[in-house]
């Protein structure tokens, strides 16, 4: 991002992603077309990847969240695992890690039986060994905000 102004429009839009052109225009001070304009180059260069409704999973029925970090069998084996891997739909991250583990996949299913039936798949697909932790609560979920420091 090139300034303040474009770490401000994309901000409120991480805060409300249906903000409006004149809402953004309010809040950075801008015209509707500057920001418009703003918003499309941020947009282009893919800094502004997309717009998504945040679900309450609970209220979909995937109540059940936890993490499974993989490690291969093999450790000569290919590094393919996220390929392998992205046709789950129940996985909703994957992040490459340091440490012990190769990969913890963040995933939300219907039932302990469901989670049980996808750690059998995603050990068959990847050909790896998974270590599970269930997340009993979740307090607060955060997306990160140019040029704001979370404590």
């Amino acid at each position: 991002m090139s300034d303040a102004i474009d770490r401000q429009i994309a901000g409120a839009l991480v805060d409300d992603g249906r903000s409006t052109l004149k809402m953004l225009a309010e809040v950075t001070g801008l015209s509707v077309s500057a920001v418009q304009a703003r918003v499309r180059r941020l947009e282009a260069e893919g800094v502004i990847r997309g717009y998504a409704a945040l679900l309450d999973a609970e209220m979909i029925g995937l109540p059940l969240a936890a993490l499974i970090a993989i490690t291969p069998l093999d450790p000569g084996q290919p590094d393919d695992a996220p390929e392998r891997l992205a046709g789950l739909a129940e996985i909703e991250a994957c992040h490459s890690v340091a440490g012990d583990d190769a990969y913890v996949l963040f995933v939300r299913v219907s039932s302990p039986t469901a989670l049980e039936q996808l750690i059998r798949e995603i050990r068959k697909l990847a050909n790896v060994s998974t270590r599970t932790t269930i997340v009993l609560q979740t307090f607060f979920e955060r997306r990160a905000k140019p040029g704001v420091l979370v404590s």
